[in-house]
């Protein structure tokens, strides 16, 4: 009878010193345990590199369906791609292990630092961007097949009971990165400090491993290399959580300009704003003390300029107010103030509610003396109300209320969301949503919404129009030019202020014209224009309205469907 190979038996196939028992400082039950503790380590921090990459995928470039999924993608390819070039250093498993493990500590650790610097300095990331999810994912699937021989190696048992071990550990070890990524590195030491953090620990706990456990399988040469490559690497990860701070400065001036003076990581997004804090109306409001206007900056794009946020808001607002009632207002997102402030301008209001996600965004339009000018401290007047929770939840909610706790309907709506073609706004332009908004209006009620940039993206615009008739309401759209210095970040594309740009304000206000599209609705056709009793806006006439309206009619595209929850349209 012919013995099986021992290669059979064991599930280790490879060269014979690649099977040799370790010569463990420690008993063989307490250096497996070992071995699957660094296994839930390296798992984790891979993870937090993996969701890193998403994350910042989505703020530089945009679009965050389409950005996690070639994330995704590109790193689970490669991790079969470094799992095959493993099967090389099997025959040196503890050496090669430290090498991979440094490596991948290096380069997950700075991955966040280089790719932000990609975007502030040479304006796109989309290459670094596939080449750090390459090469981290080959560095990620070459752990599995050297953990497995170091196990194996440690205690050898049945192929399925190791695996079944390796995998347990490496997945539990996926859920507590998974968990650590957004509820403690995030939050506490932001992306770059968090990454370089979790380089230190993966770089620690693969070097400890090594050195320490396998430090009797090691040549003396190959013991000192792998100190001085991990004392190196641990060097470089503590050099960069030093200059995190002044990096972040240095990079954010190159984004934003020398302008920007306030910069906060909310539990949302990115908040930062520029500019002046002086007192001004009209189109020179918040130059005072800086010579530039008031900018505000969400996720690296801009969203309030206060050279132009009068025309948008004003166009927003104020055909919404006329044509009924206007006592009780409704305002999904607005948290910067600027729609309030327009509302507030009618002595017919007796409420206006707010419903903003970020908290961040409704502290600083309160405390902030240039954004709290600007918005004349809308927030503080006591009609209003302000809600922090996601609109399309809070909707849903107020829907689900008994009759007798309902809120009473509302006469206006007044839609003022980020653009659809953001991934994450999606469902805030979908049947479902205004579907929620419809059930909350009065009779007699009004909608407006921003719908994006009919001009740039006209089917985005007209899908909108299309998914607010789906709901049985009429509509009425119309645009509004605007400068093109005004915020015009998009979707997929977060925008540079003109001075890190090197553009002149001169050279901003000869650029190609852009408009604001707006879609106003009500269960019968709305009644489109100025109230009588409007006030004297800054920027808008009735004239400009109404020709609005009527470059918007002729432009109509027919025949497009519904943007659901299930399938939405904005982002085909």
């Amino acid at each position: 009878m012919i013995e099986p190979p021992e290669s059979v038996l064991t599930g280790v196939v490879g060269p014979p010193e690649a099977m040799a028992p370790a010569r463990l400082p420690v008993p063989a039950g307490l250096g497996r345990l070992l071995v699957l503790a660094v296994v839930f380590v390296c798992a984790a921090c891979g993870l937090v590199y993996e969701l890193e990459l998403v994350a910042l995928a989505t703020y530089l470039v945009g679009d965050s369906v389409t950005q996690a999924s070639v994330v995704l993608s590109v790193m689970v390819f490669a991790m079969g791609v470094g799992a095959l070039l493993a099967k090389r250093l099997r025959c040196r498993a503890a050496v090669g292990f430290g090498v991979v493990e440094a490596g991948l500590a290096l380069v997950g650790g700075c991955s966040a630092m280089a790719l932000y610097a990609c975007f502030a300095w040479f304006g796109q990331s989309r290459s670094a961007l596939v080449g750090f999810s390459l090469l981290i994912g080959v560095l990620i699937g070459a752990e599995v097949p050297l953990l497995m021989t170091l196990i194996q190696r440690v205690r050898r048992q049945d192929a399925g009971g190791a695996v079944a071990d390796l995998f347990a550990a490496d997945y539990v070890g996926a859920l507590a990165g998974g968990l650590a990524f957004p509820f403690l590195l995030l939050p506490c030491l932001g992306q770059l400090t968090g990454a370089l953090v979790t380089g230190v620990v993966n770089a620690a706990a693969g070097g400890a491993l090594v050195l320490w456990l396998f430090r009797r399988d090691l040549t003396a040469r190959a013991r000192w290399t792998l100190l001085g490559v991990n004392a190196l690497v641990l060097a470089l990860l503590a050099t960069g959580m030093l200059l995190a701070v002044p990096f972040e400065r240095a990079a954010r001036r190159a984004v934003y300009g020398s302008l920007a003076r306030v910069a906060v990581q909310t539990g949302v997004q990115e908040v930062v704003l520029t500019g002046g804090t002086g007192p001004g109306t009209g189109a020179a409001h918040g130059r005072k003390g800086s010579g530039r206007p008031l900018a505000l900056y969400l996720d690296g794009r801009l969203r309030v300029s206060a050279d132009t946020e009068f025309r948008y808001h004003e166009a927003l607002v104020h055909p919404a107010m006329a044509g009924g009632r206007r006592a009780r207002v409704l305002v999904l997102g607005g948290g910067d103030g600027l729609a309030v402030r327009e509302i507030l301008r009618y002595r017919a209001v007796r409420s206006v509610t707010v419903v903003e996600l970020d908290p961040g965004v409704l502290q600083l339009a309160r405390t902030d003396p240039g954004l709290s000018r600007l918005n004349r401290h809308s927030l503080r007047d006591p009609r209003v109300h302000v809600v922090t929770a996601d609109a399309f939840d809070w909707l849903r909610e107020r829907g689900r209320e008994r009759p007798d706790r309902r809120p009473a309907p509302y006469d206006v709506i007044v839609s003022d969301l980020p653009d659809p073609g953001i991934a994450a706004s999606t469902k805030l332009y979908s049947q479902e949503f205004y579907g929620l908004a419809e059930r909350m209006l009065a009779d007699g009620g009004r909608l407006v919404v921003h719908a994006g940039p009919p001009a740039v993206r006209p089917r985005m615009y007209w899908t909108v129009e299309a998914t607010i008739r789906s709901v049985g309401l009429a509509t009425v759209p119309y645009r509004v030019p605007g400068r093109p210095d005004g915020f015009y970040g998009g979707p997929d594309r977060p925008a540079r202020s003109a001075e890190a740009a090197g553009d002149t304000p001169a050279a901003a206000a000869t650029g190609p014209l852009r408009y604001w599209g707006f879609v106003l609705a009500s269960r019968q056709r709305p009644v489109f224009g100025l109230a009588p009793d409007a006030p004297l806006l800054a920027g808008l006439t009735p004239q400009e309205l109404q020709t609005g309206r009527r470059r918007e009619a002729r432009c109509r595209m027919h025949g497009l469907p519904a943007s659901t929850l299930l399938h939405p349209r904005y982002l085909d």
